[in-house]
């Protein structure tokens, strides 16, 4: 019986690609003590917001507080440069850990700064708002209107950011665009949006679970896990509707397949069987031919 890896002439067949979970798994465990340095390094930017915290417990005074001004500055280009990395990484790129991480940091610096301050008032908004009107709707039913509202918000707003970052980092597109587009493909992409969502619902029951040992977790997992995979999943979506059509309409290639057209002088080998020639036969010292292998 012939083998099913072997074509009836005896040609291997080509490997399939894997795809789904598969090929994710397999992409993230390659770079996953990268992605544990990538998260110590985020990390880091929320120390002076922890340093404050504890400074105020123990001087009791609101001065240190003044700490948390270096988060607020730092944290959307830090998101930025974190996910310019695992953009990299979920497509299997290169990336230079410290000097993306750092060029990216400068480059994006002013769009990513204004989307980070507009997300911490945002998130301090939502903290407030829902809760007040939750409270409130216990009392008078119609509060629930602007509960639910809130709420609906708050959810789409959360999702729009599977994106925003991703094009900061991939594109020279007004941050007015990048809101746009990122509405528009929260929707478009329903399965990458969700599949970000379930990685946000892991990591964070983990944190729970853990309990104590979080303090452990946290500073070396879920935020690079949960980056890693929203790129995996929402990058070729942008690549398909927000980056390629820029190409397209103008005639010219995509850049980010530049590696596949390579020059005749680094081609290793290029087979032509029409230009194959027959080995002369040699003999040897007994007047004997000897066989040569192909």
């Amino acid at each position: 019986m012939a083998s099913n890896d072997f074509h009836p002439r005896g040609l291997a067949r080509p490997p399939r690609e894997k795809k789904g979970i598969v090929k994710f798994m397999e992409v993230y465990a390659r770079r996953f003590w990268k992605l544990i340095g990538l998260n110590a390094l985020y990390f880091m930017f929320f120390v002076p917001v922890l340093m404050a915290w504890w400074l105020v417990g123990e001087t009791k005074s609101y001065a240190p507080l003044l700490l948390c001004l270096i988060t607020v500055v730092c944290f959307g280009p830090a998101t930025t440069a974190m996910t310019k990395i695992c953009r990299n990484y979920s497509q299997e790129r290169n990336a230079f850990f410290f000097a993306d991480f750092k060029e990216t940091f400068v480059k994006c610096f002013r769009q990513s700064c204004i989307m980070g301050i507009i997300d911490i008032i945002f998130a301090v908004g939502f903290s407030v708002a829902i809760p007040a009107y939750m409270q409130w709707a216990q009392q008078n039913q119609l509060m629930y209107f602007p509960f639910i509202i809130s709420l609906s918000f708050l959810i789409v707003f959360f999702a729009m950011h599977f994106y925003i970052y991703l094009m900061i980092a991939s594109t020279n597109l007004s941050l007015r665009q990048i809101l746009k587009n990122a509405f528009i493909l929260v929707p478009a992409g329903i399965k990458a949006t969700l599949c970000t969502f379930l990685a946000w619902v892991l990591a964070l029951l983990s944190v729970l679970v853990l309990n104590v040992y979080s303090v452990i977790l946290i500073p070396l997992w879920p935020m690079s896990f949960i980056c890693f995979v929203n790129a995996y999943t929402c990058y070729p979506l942008i690549r398909k509707y927000v980056i390629q059509p820029y190409y397209d309409a103008r005639g010219e290639k995509n850049p980010e397949f530049s590696y596949l057209d390579k020059k005749d002088s680094e081609k290793v080998f290029e087979d032509k069987p029409e230009l194959d020639k027959p080995v002369p036969k040699k003999q040897n010292k007994d007047n004997k031919r000897s066989r040569t292998i192909s």
